[in-house]
């Protein structure tokens, strides 16, 4: 990279010279892109984790526990529905203005939203419809934010990356879910052991919230001393800039935001499965009775009729036990890209998806016959959580020329949020209800969602040897 970086070609100037770009160190490039989106995963995943512990009991009192944590779970999918919203406003801007300035943006916006929500009142009093209505426009600003980072992080990392090692690069803004997964979590896990229960429920769950300011002020000042890509100053230099991204991205492109989609629907599955529905399931009384004095003890009404088994494992532990299988998530997304670079990124990811396949088929001897089991299951659940989400980063904005790689790629991410991620929890604990505490009709969920992507894989080209920098439509 060059050590004497030159000003930039400034918008509106076709043929300005690209000769001597401003360049990105290897070391910013790594700190930059990993931690925004540790931030903005550290963010999202609070609010999951709240969504389980706390916010039943203070934002749906009067709910039923089952119905509470449904109720809980639907406003968590707000975020999903915004977050196309989030990918064509910031796609827009970062097709147009640049990458540097939409990361600022949506680090900013995540920031303030998570910042606030840590201080919303219980919904008692005047504050019963008021307190869940704002946690709905906070979650709901959450998934704009979300919705611009990834693809803005993948950018950032892949359009610096040296020749053939976008795939090793595009794995330093994936690390950011497990690394932000694990920080939430460990935050929760020591409030919950130095906390009493009740303090806890009154004041503690709101410092996973509030912290995050401190993580957010150091991430926006990394991101503000970056330079845009070689790629975009080239869309600059030859007035490429696309008017609106969003239209050309749909009339030329619509087959690769098609195919992005459902390359993309496995991995979203599977991870909110191994994430929040394990979390739900793990931790859920085993025996009526014990539901039954949980309900009691939390002056809760106990229908018989509506209680569904789960492991009943106690919540700390699970916690525990999730922040251990996310390790091998965060080992395994490094091992995925020198792995997507060696056999491409198509190839890689046929062998991974049916990986998820067979381990959708094997659900139940995992998640059923107790926590031991569940422990396996979640290793092999988030080894296969790093290898399959490692090469995204990569593989999806490969499939999009440079001038439009902002948008396609963010809106194919977060178009498959929709319908892979945002319903996940919600339908996986349906079907644990339909099945009355049996888990197999979510295994069969898992693998129909890998058969989807499957079909995509087989449909796409490998895009390993694209000309990313100079492929501009």
């Amino acid at each position: 990279m060059s050590s004497t970086p030159a000003t930039p070609a400034a918008p509106g100037t076709p043929g300005a010279p690209v000769a001597a770009p401003a360049a990105n160190t290897r070391g910013r490039v790594i700190f930059a892109s990993l931690i925004g989106t540790t931030i903005e995963f550290y963010d999202f995943y609070a609010y999951a984790t709240a969504s389980v512990l706390v916010f039943p009991r203070l934002f749906f009192p009067n709910a039923t526990d089952i119905n509470a944590i449904l109720s809980a779970f639907a406003i968590f999918g707000v975020a999903f529905v915004a977050r196309p919203i989030g990918s064509i406003l910031f796609g827009h801007f970062g097709d147009k203005l640049g990458r540097k300035g939409t990361l600022v943006a949506s680090l900013l916006t995540m920031g303030i939203a998570t910042f606030l929500i840590g201080f919303l009142p219980p919904a008692a009093g005047g504050w019963v419809v008021l307190a869940p209505l704002a946690l709905v426009v906070l979650r709901f600003a959450q998934g704009i934010a979300l919705g611009g980072e990834w693809s803005g992080a993948a950018l950032l990392a892949t359009e610096n990356a040296p020749a053939g090692k976008r795939a090793i690069w595009g794995t330093f803004p994936q690390l950011g879910a497990p690394i932000g997964f694990i920080l939430s979590n460990l935050i929760f896990v020591a409030l919950q052991t130095w906390l009493a229960p009740q303090q806890f429920l009154d004041w503690g769950w709101r410092v996973p919230f509030i912290l995050s300011a401190v993580i957010v002020a150091v991430g926006l000042y990394v991101r503000l001393k970056l330079e845009e890509s070689l790629s975009f100053q080239k869309v600059i230099a030859e007035d490429k800039v696309a008017r609106v991204p969003l239209a050309v991205t749909f009339r030329f492109h619509w087959r690769q935001v098609l195919a992005g989609t459902f390359i993309m629907l496995a991995t979203y599955v599977l991870f909110y499965l191994m994430t929040s529905f394990t979390l739900t399931y793990g931790t859920a009384a085993d025996t009526a009775a014990k539901a039954e004095a949980a309900a009691k003890k939390a002056g809760k009404a106990f229908d018989p009729a509506a209680f569904v088994p789960g492991l009943g494992v106690d919540k700390t532990l699970f916690q525990w036990m999730l922040i251990l299988g996310v390790v091998f998530f965060g080992i395994f997304t490094v091992v995925s890209g020198p792995l997507a670079e060696k056999y491409g990124r198509r190839k890689f990811l046929i062998w991974v998806t049916a990986g998820i396949f067979v381990f959708g088929c094997a659900w139940t001897l995992m998640f059923g016959p107790g926590p031991g089991a569940a422990m396996v299951g979640l290793i092999i659940g988030f080894t296969l959580m790093g290898l399959t989400f490692g090469p995204m980063a990569a593989y999806l904005p490969e499939l999009f020329p440079s001038n439009v790689r902002y948008t396609g790629s963010a809106v194919a991410y977060n178009l498959s949020s929709v319908i892979g991620a945002a319903p996940a929890s919600f339908v996986a604990i349906a079907l644990w209800q339909a099945g009355h505490g049996s888990t197999w009709m979510v295994g069969v969920y898992l693998a129909l969602a890998a058969v989807l992507t499957l079909v995509a894989l087989f449909l796409t080209r490998e895009t390993a040897d694209v000309d990313y920098e100079n492929n501009v439509a």
